[in-house]
């Protein structure tokens, strides 16, 4: 038995890193997946993974700043499977370090526009599919700890995630007399294919980075998706609101 046993949901950015080891985590958990992302190819590999080790999964491509796409994946996952349980919002986009006398509008319009206008979509049509169906649900959305935090010259990026966290809590606070748990994780350093291009080709700053993290090590994206799949799941139905950060203990330190 598996804590998502029967239950269905959505998983947005899940063509690669913590999206696909989220949908990877929900599907060994019991639960059915609709994989999201704008790589068709990446997604469709995650899809092709599910379904190597036995579980079940659908592919339907998505643009995370676009609110038909939203409204898109929750109708998509209810024609599959009937009814929408879970769903974390993972798509977001960074952007180039840069004083803020230098930054673009364009920049901040594009950065929004995904991190968290996307979610705000994403976040309106699941909480309006749970409420239709009048059952609880459950949903996550990735933050960072750069929404607790002040990254000099990571300043859209720094404001959308504070923003993330904001929605987050107001959205749980909304929904909370419907049985619908809204909560965030906030990944610190993270393992992905960039971290480690960059430590073979800069051990020296990868090493420095390290240092500054007490658990002397990054988190794997493995490690972030089960934590989304325990806020998930029943394990953790009187939590909701919550910022969670996974970050080996660096948020300690701000």
């Amino acid at each position: 038995m598996g804590v998502m046993d029967g239950k269905n949901g959505l998983v947005t950015a899940s063509g690669a890193g913590i999206g696909r080891a989220s949908a990877l985590a929900f599907a060994r958990a019991g639960a059915k997946v609709l994989v999201s992302d704008i790589d068709d190819d990446a997604g469709n590999q995650t899809v092709k993974m599910i379904r190597d080790a036995g579980g079940t999964a659908e592919f339907l491509a998505g643009d995370a700043a676009k609110e038909s796409s939203a409204e898109a994946l929750v109708h998509r996952v209810v024609e599959l499977w009937g009814q929408l349980d879970f769903a974390h919002n993972n798509a977001g986009v960074g952007a180039p370090n840069l004083p803020i006398v230098e930054q673009e509008g364009a920049t901040w319009e594009r950065i929004f526009g995904i991190n968290l206008f996307g979610m705000m979509y994403c976040l309106k049509h699941q909480i309006r599919q749970f409420r239709s169906q009048q059952t609880p649900g459950a949903i996550v959305n990735t933050a960072s700890t750069a929404g607790f935090s002040a990254n000099a010259g990571l300043s859209p990026y720094n404001s959308s995630k504070w923003g993330v966290l904001g929605l987050t809590k107001t959205a749980a606070t909304e929904n909370a007399p419907h049985a619908i748990r809204v909560n965030a994780i906030c990944p610190g350093a993270t393992i992905t294919a960039a971290i480690q291009s960059w430590a073979e080709e800069s051990p020296e700053q990868y090493e420095a980075e390290l240092s500054g993290i007490p658990m002397k090590r990054m988190g794997s994206a493995e490690e972030q998706a089960e934590a989304v799949v325990r806020l998930c799941s029943d394990q953790a139905s009187y939590i909701t609101g919550v910022a969670l950060p996974i970050d080996g203990g660096l948020s300690l330190l701000h």
